[in-house]
């Protein structure tokens, strides 16, 4: 019984650091995914005569080479769902949503031509 009350005790104290710890990787993949597609973006821009960003996420990933990897270019990894918009030759935006929020993911990033990753928290107030 004592050892099962340990056992109990210490799954209590450890599950939410494990479950707060998989929320922050989540995070971190979503902020590379969007610098990645970023540069993806901009290589995929200086390649194009006249220059434009590309239509979707797809195209980035089935160019030779593909300047994103298949999953990212089917608009979802690790938990985040990426939805980009093509405003213009010119301008893109593409933002990173959790797909279960709490779960899989707290915040939403955000990130356009400029190439600087915002943050959102989960009511979608931008975090200073």
């Amino acid at each position: 019984m004592i050892v099962m009350a340990i056992l109990v005790t210490l799954a209590v104290i450890a599950i939410p650091g494990f479950l707060r710890a998989r929320v922050i990787a989540n995070e971190s993949s979503a902020i590379g995914s969007l610098r990645t597609i970023s540069t993806g973006c901009e290589s995929y821009r200086g390649m194009q005569n006249p220059p434009a960003y590309p239509p979707d996420l797809a195209t980035l990933s089935t160019e030779t080479p593909p300047y994103i990897d298949p999953t990212l270019g089917g608009g979802a990894k690790q938990g985040y769902n990426f939805n980009y918009t093509f405003v213009g030759a010119n301008q893109y935006t593409c933002t990173a949503t959790p797909i279960t929020v709490n779960i899989t993911g707290v915040r939403t990033f955000f990130v356009d031509e400029s190439g600087v990753i915002r943050v959102d928290d989960a009511a979608g107030v931008p975090v200073e």
